[in-house]
């Protein structure tokens, strides 16, 4: 008979555990609640709440928990156990090898996303500055993750992120602080392109794209635990994609690029509208297509203006 999950958690706290039997007992817990992962968020769970890196667990098994360390992890695997993702309960998500504040006001970094930091740093290769600063929009900045991102890997560049949200504004604030690059990135409140002033070299986001209809199959995960503004695109889940599509016109310079992310099957018809948009300016061949680690066409790029 299975051992219930509460009382996995009490023997956690009671039981004088080792580092290796949190372990052991975390994961426990965690395949009685179907979590996915549960040998690799018990490591993270564990370091955390002892204050080792996960690389170093293997090098002090046997050191015995204070009780202050066992209620801890006790803590963070039930809330585990109830599919709240590691990085809430942690407060910080790593994106592209740097650490990033998370918050219940801001949507989870995802790795997809990293394929959308890659191709926008390729077409800025590709566009030759001479010299001047780069200008880059991130349109639904929530952590800041893209924008901060790319302003670390160009020292040149500066950033304007937006969002509906103010509190995940300033999560973004704050990040932009710690990673060392907030003289160069600056903030407005507001949906998609709206209230937006001048140009730039590059527009990006990672829009709600979700269909409102599809959001209640999420993973719990998900649909729990980001905020549903980050998630929900609308009935066919395009609606901020169309808003960015017709505003970039405006915002993007010539010989700029906009990049959206975009969900699962989306890219072809995104494609189609974007060449109907710009029906005397635009060729399919004038449009990339960047496809993640799982095969998909995460991202559509194109120039508004050749």
């Amino acid at each position: 008979m299975a051992v219930p999950p509460q009382a996995l958690l009490q023997a956690i706290r009671t039981d004088g555990f080792t580092i290796a039997d949190a372990q052991r007992w975390v994961a426990k817990v965690l395949e009685a609640a179907e979590i996915e992962t549960p040998q690799l968020d018990a490591r993270l769970l564990v370091a955390a709440a002892t204050g080792e890196t996960p690389e170093r667990l293997i090098l002090a098994p046997h050191r015995r928990l204070s009780a202050i360390e066992a209620d801890q992890i006790a803590g963070y695997a039930e809330r585990r156990s109830g599919h709240e993702p590691v990085s809430r309960i942690l407060g910080e998500r790593s994106f592209y090898g740097r650490s990033f504040k998370v918050t219940p006001d801001t949507l989870d970094p995802r790795p997809d996303t990293e394929t959308l930091i890659d191709l926008a740093i390729e077409l800025l290769g590709t566009m030759g500055s001479n010299g001047a600063a780069v200008d880059i929009a991130d349109i639904g900045t929530g952590t800041g993750a893209i924008l901060l991102t790319l302003l670390a890997e160009l020292p040149d560049a500066r950033g304007l992120g937006t969002d509906i949200g103010r509190a995940a504004l300033d999560v973004a604030t704050q990040n932009a602080t710690a990673l060392g690059v907030a003289d160069r990135a600056s903030w407005h409140l507001g949906r998609s392109v709206e209230g937006l002033a001048g140009t730039f070299d590059l527009l990006v986001s990672n829009p709600p794209y979700i269909p409102s209809g599809e959001i209640a199959g999420l993973s719990r995960e998900v649909r729990e635990f980001d905020p549903r503004l980050a998630l929900d695109g609308g009935e066919d889940g395009l609606d901020i994609v169309r808003e960015i599509v017709a505003g970039a016109t405006y915002r993007v310079r010539p010989g700029g690029w906009c990049i959206l992310e975009l969900g699962a099957g989306q890219a072809e018809f995104v494609i189609q509208h974007i060449v109907k948009q710009f029906e005397f300016g635009i060729s399919r061949n004038q449009i990339r297509v960047a496809r993640d680690l799982g095969g998909h066409a995460r991202c559509v790029a194109w120039q508004p203006h050749v």
